[in-house]
């Protein structure tokens, strides 16, 4: 009922064209036509430039149609879309104004709001005549078989009998039709709004631009994070061997045991050096990863963790590098959200290989961080969720997290086996 109400306004950009078209012929059409005419050339001639204000009309029309669907897909049927709207044609006030009324998404969205205007028409007469006609036709004919039978009409009883029958099944086949024509009426909606070849590729963009931008912040912050370790750890302590070194060698003429001695401290502080920078390049791509793959790289991530982790993998065969590094971030990332914010007693991690034609190379790489612990992650409460699904979204993979509170928190990452 509300689509067929609001038909009117869809289709009324298509009228005004088809007005103001109709308007131009004829006027166009009548002086030159044999007789009389009712029209004199000057007079059509000066009535093409208001048809043609009429027509330009359309457009705005259009478009408010247009808000209207977005607007319904977004209220009734929850379906928003994500990024912002077409920016503006380019140019000054002027070129920005003829843009609007002459362009090409102009004239689109004439198209656009006709399309779901007819739709709607037909959809919302189709279940209107089965339900409202069906059920007055039924009530009708019930009267009317009371009122044969006073009147002793009993050949009448028949055919209004049959009405009675049939008015009620067709009332119910509209009010079962109703779901399947909403439906089409929503995938139109998406087709024509959402989905378009155009709208698609500026989401795309913009949600490229937002996360190349998180990306960036997240490589500073690491990029900081290992300047201040190495400056504040693994560069102190080489100064501290340096200086070992060279009290040795002073030490080397006079006193030889002296000497070795600070030889040996020396030999202690290069194993702290290197204890350091071990600790500085973790999160980076680990050398057991690329010798071996997830199956061992995970237990040692797991085995950092000071929550105990079951690790549990079944890959037949290696994914390519990029998607096992990603796997093997997101792990690990995964696992320090746990520690700091889950509060949790157990977790568990499981990479599995799973089939889907959609994907690059047919199949994914699944990997899922499982807790036992307090739920209730936000992305908004800075947990690093943004850095991961970046992480994973670069790749064209998906990161979904269900996370009641109270309930635990599973995080799993489908990522291409080829990527």
């Amino acid at each position: 009922m509300t689509s067929l109400t609001l038909a009117p306004l869809y289709l009324l950009p298509g009228l005004v064209l088809v007005l103001a078209a109709t308007w131009i012929g004829l006027v166009l059409i009548l002086p030159w036509l044999p007789g009389p005419s009712p029209v004199a050339p000057t007079r059509a001639l000066l009535a093409v430039p208001l048809a043609v204000l009429v027509a330009v009309t359309a457009p705005p029309l259009a478009r408010m149609a247009c808000r209207v669907q977005r607007g319904r897909l977004g209220s009734v049927f929850g379906i928003v879309e994500t990024g912002p709207p077409a920016p503006l044609p380019p140019g000054g006030g002027p070129g920005r104004v003829v843009g609007l009324l002459f362009g090409r998404d102009a004239w689109t969205g004439v198209g656009r709001s006709v399309l779901s205007g007819a739709h709607a028409l037909l959809a919302g007469v189709l279940v209107v005549a089965l339900v409202v006609c069906g059920g007055a036709g039924a009530a009708g004919a019930l009267l009317g078989v009371m009122y044969a039978l006073v009147l002793g009409s009993a050949g009448e009883v028949v055919g209004l009998l049959g009405l009675v029958a049939v008015g009620p099944l067709a009332a119910l086949v509209g009010l079962r039709l109703a779901p399947y024509l909403v439906a089409t009426e929503v995938m139109l909606y998406r087709a024509v709004h959402l989905d378009a070849p155009e709208v698609r590729v500026l989401r795309r963009l913009m949600h490229v631009q937002d996360s190349r931008l998180r990306m960036v912040d997240a490589a500073e912050a690491e990029r900081r994070r290992i300047e201040r370790d190495l400056h504040d750890g693994a560069q102190q302590r080489l100064l501290a061997l340096s200086m070992t070194l060279t009290r040795a060698r002073t030490q080397w003429a006079r006193d030889p045991d002296r000497a070795l001695a600070l030889i040996t401290e020396a030999q202690r502080e290069s194993k702290e050096v290197l204890e350091e920078l071990r600790q500085v390049a973790r999160g980076l791509h680990p050398r057991v990863l690329t010798d071996h793959g997830l199956p061992s790289a995970l237990p040692v991530a797991a085995g950092r963790s000071p929550v105990p982790v079951e690790v549990d993998v079944e890959l037949t065969e290696r994914p390519s590098a990029r998607a096992e590094g990603v796997a093997y971030y997101v792990v690990c990332e995964a696992l320090t959200n746990v520690a700091k914010h889950a509060s949790a007693g157990r977790v568990a991690v499981r990479a599995r290989r799973v089939c889907d034609p959609a994907a690059r190379g047919g199949s994914l790489l699944r990997v899922t961080v499982t807790d036992d612990g307090s739920g209730g992650a936000d992305p908004e409460a800075g947990t690093g969720l943004y850095g991961l699904w970046d992480r994973v979204d670069a790749v064209d993979g998906t990161l979904t997290v269900h996370s009641p509170t109270g309930g635990g928190t599973t995080l799993t990452a489908d990522i291409p086996w080829e990527a």
